[in-house]
This record gives structure tokens, C-alpha cells and sequence, in this order.
């Protein structure tokens, strides 16, 4: 990056301490900026307008004008501005920061506790990680277009679960997509890339914007057809087949892929009860949690689509399991509910 030119960054926070901090930590890199910091939301509008940052990490709760309401504005000033939202662990933080991502911020951090180092060198490390692939990933040079490899669209049988997997960007893909997903006949599992006490909020922001049955899954839950089960923050969320039934099964072993929950032992699960009448699909998110999953999915006979770059605010999943030649379609996010309903039902969207 370093013929590029340096990722600009405005810092919105009211607190001097936390400013300071992220001052400190983003300036270190050689490829960024802090081109200012602004004590407030109003404040932050100025200098979007002014000084065109790449980059705003907007604090939530500030006097004058808060994050919320800032960032629709900061976004019409500057629609391409990546805006981070740094957030408490808390009902209130958690339930604010899921709207403002569903609103289009492209993440959402946990500000560092006073009472710990560990916690705010990992906020520091977490930040930078997230500004660098978010601009990376939008603003890679232009090379000759890969071919992704697609699978012939031949399921085993008619899917039996649909099972999402998504991460940076996951909020606002999901709402878009589940929108279009009413009435399925087959329940709807996700593992979102979240820490505790934000999944359950998702869970019901998801429920109210899409008009589905949306809860975080809970130890022994008995999945339903048209019902959406988002694991829990902090825990895999697996399953177990009863008699008649197959039940969540929470799982608090350790992390797969950096990442607690992750894709991986969901689908593992599933692949075990269901075989190859899963479907899957994987949307925006960094890294490549969900790989190995989607390979079992793909080899038992199940069917495995992903979004698109373009659509994606990371590229990065589905990214892994399109070039590994697992996908049956790479598509828009605003063309996957239609396949997937095809696909799930067997009937053809209009």
C-alpha cells in the first residue's frame, strides 16, 4: 500500500483518553492519516464535509449530537466514508450499534474497559485490522477478473435447512436478505460474527425489520420451518437429532478461525443430521470461517452459494468458498433470496 495514498481517518469521540488511544494506535501505521477528531456528531459533519475522510470511527453516546444520528448524515455528505461505530458491552450500546450497522455503518467495535490492558490492546489490535481490510478490500488494485469456479446446481433432495453464515457487513446483508425470505418451509439457522449480549438484540432488530419468528438460539430449542435461530455471542451454536426433532445444542468449546461462535461447527452439525439437504449461503465477512463447513455441505451433496464482491463490504468468506469451487452461484446480495427460495421450495420466482 505504501505507492497508494494514505487511508484518511476523522476520530468522533467525546472522550479525550479514547481519542488519544486511537490517535496513538492508527498513526504507528505507515498507510494512515488522522487528518482530525471531532468532540461530538455535529462536529464530525464539519469536518466530513471539509477534509473528506476515508474513514470515521463514530463514538455513540456524545452531547450536542450523537453517533445515530450523525451517521445518516455523515453518509449522505460522504456516501463511500467506511464508518466504524465504537460501542460499550452493554443492552443499550449493543441494541444501537446493531441499528446503525443495519443503517450502514460498516462495523461495530467494543471500546476498550479502563480496568483492563488486555482489553484495550486487543481494541487496538482489532481496529487497525479492521480499517486495513475494509480498505484493502475496496480499494485493491484492478487486476484481470478471476474466474470463480461454479458446481452444477444439483442438490441431493430438497433442502431440509437453510444455514447462513456472515460476519463485517453481516447485519445490514442479513436484513436485506431475510426481508425476502418469508414463509419458508424449512428453519433458517445463522452464525453472525458477534460478542455477547449483540446477538440476541440482532435477533430481534431482524424480527422486526423482516417480519419472521427471529430468536437467538437456546439450548434445547426445537427448530421450526420459517423460524430464524441466530447463535448466541460467545457460544458455537451445533445441533442433535431427537426422535422427531432436531434440537439446538449449544457448544462453549474453544474458538475456530478466531471466531465464537463460528460457521464451521454449525455446519459440521448439520452435515451430520441433515447430510446433503443443507443449503447454504455466506455473505460479506472477513476471513474464511465457513470453509471447511461448506466443503462437508458440498461433499455429502448439499449446495453451497455466496455473495458477490461487489455487494459484500468484505470479501473475504465468501470469497474462500467461491474460488475453492464450492458454490453453485456467486451473486448479488439483492439476487439471492430468489435462488434460494427456488432452490428451497422448487418453484421459479417471478
Amino acid at each position: 500500500m505504501s505507492e497508494r495514498k494514505k487511508i484518511s481517518i476523522l476520530i468522533v469521540d467525546d472522550s479525550a483518553v479514547i481519542r488519544a488511544i486511537i490517535s496513538k494506535t492508527l498513526e504507528q501505521h505507515a498507510d494512515i492519516h488522522v487528518i482530525g477528531t471531532a468532540n461530538n456528531g455535529q462536529e464530525a459533519i464539519e469536518v466530513v464535509a471539509r477534509a473528506r475522510p476515508d474513514v470515521v470511527i463514530l463514538d455513540i453516546e456524545m452531547p450536542v449530537m450523537d453517533g445515530m444520528t450523525a451517521l445518516p448524515l455523515i453518509l449522505k455528505e460522504k456516501p463511500d466514508a467506511l464508518v466504524l461505530m465504537c460501542s460499550t458491552l452493554s443492552s443499550r450500546g449493543a441494541d444501537i450499534s446493531i441499528r446503525a450497522m443495519a443503517l450502514g455503518a460498516a462495523d461495530c467495535l467494543l471500546k476498550p474497559g479502563g480496568e483492563s490492558i488486555t482489553t484495550a490492546i486487543d481494541f487496538q489490535r482489532n481496529l487497525l485490522r479492521t480499517i486495513l481490510t475494509l480498505w484493502q478490500n475496496l480499494h485493491a488494485p484492478q487486476t484481470a477478473q478471476m474466474p470463480v469456479p461454479q458446481r452444477p446446481a444439483t442438490p441431493a433432495a430438497p433442502p431440509r435447512v437453510l444455514a447462513i453464515g456472515s460476519s463485517t457487513g453481516g447485519p445490514k446483508a442479513l436484513t436485506d436478505l431475510l426481508k425476502d425470505l418469508r414463509n419458508l418451509p424449512v428453519p433458517i439457522v445463522i452464525t453472525q460474527h458477534m460478542p455477547k449480549s449483540f446477538t440476541a438484540l440482532l435477533a430481534q432488530n431482524l424480527q422486526q425489520s423482516c417480519g419472521l419468528t427471529c430468536m437467538e438460539g437456546g439450548d434445547g430449542m426445537i427448530l421450526k420451518a420459517g423460524c430464524v435461530y441466530i447463535a448466541p455471542g460467545g457460544l458455537h451454536m451445533t445441533f442433535r437429532q431427537n426422535v422427531h426433532d432436531t434440537v439446538i445444542k449449544l457448544d462453549n468449546g474453544t474458538p475456530e478461525n478466531f471466531c465464537k461462535p463460528s460457521v464451521n461447527p454449525m455446519l459440521r452439525s448439520l452435515n451430520n443430521i441433515y447430510g446433503g439437504r443443507v443449503q447454504v449461503a455466506i455473505l460479506t465477512g472477513m476471513g474464511s470461517d465457513g470453509l471447511e463447513g461448506c466443503r462437508q455441505i458440498v461433499e455429502s451433496g448439499g449446495q453451497v452459494i455466496a455473495q458477490d464482491k461487489a455487494s459484500s463490504v468484505v470479501w473475504g468468506m465468501p470469497h474462500a468458498v467461491a474460488m475453492a469451487g464450492l458454490c453453485a452461484a456467486v451473486l448479488p446480495l439483492t439476487q439471492m433470496a430468489p435462488w434460494l427460495r427456488q432452490s428451497i421450495t422448487g418453484r421459479k420466482v417471478a
